[in-house]
Parts: C-alpha cells; sequence; structure tokens
C-alpha cells in the first residue's frame, strides 16, 4: 500500500495504510502459517524454480494451498500464473 503508484502500489502514508488495513482486517480471516506451510514453500520454490522477490508470492501460494484457498486478489495476476490450481484477480476484474 506505501510502495509508489508509480511502482504498481497506492502510494499512500504509513498512517493511510494503517487505517485501510485495519478496516480490511474487520472483514476477514487470517490464515495461519505453520510447518505445513513452511514444507509446501519449500517444494513450490524447487519445483517451480522460483528467485528474488517471488519468493514472496510463493509463500502467499504455500499458505493459500495448505489452507485451500484458490482465488487471491492482487494487483500483480501475473505472477501468479505459474500455480495451477490458483486464480489470480485483477481489482480491475471486480
Amino acid at each position: 500500500m506505501t510502495r509508489p503508484a508509480t511502482r504498481n502500489g497506492f502510494g499512500l502514508t504509513i498512517a493511510e495504510a494503517e487505517k485501510e488495513v485495519h478496516s480490511i482486517e474487520t472483514g476477514m480471516s487470517l490464515l495461519s502459517e505453520n510447518e505445513s506451510v513452511y514444507g509446501e514453500w519449500r517444494r513450490i520454490v524447487v519445483e517451480h524454480k522460483v528467485s528474488g522477490v517471488q519468493v514472496h508470492d510463493a509463500r502467499l501460494v504455500a499458505i493459500m494451498i495448505v489452507h485451500k484457498v484458490n482465488h487471491i486478489l492482487t494487483l500483480n495476476a501475473l505472477d501468479f500464473d505459474r500455480y495451477l490450481g490458483i486464480t489470480a484477480i485483477s481489482p480491475n476484474q471486480i
């Protein structure tokens, strides 16, 4: 949220981002990270040859797989194309 708009973000201040995050959190359940998530993340990184900043997306995918979630709302839908069974949705598709 604080990433500049010119770099595919919203350009919010930390205070603005905190307010937005709080608003979003009130309507959701947080998924836990555990040993199963780590094992799945490690498998994904090796299987898909993930490196660099894309390991963060792989971590999200691992959490999704372990918790049986198959849709993600993201500004970078193309980053999730390599993961079968994961449907990435851009905000402009809603």
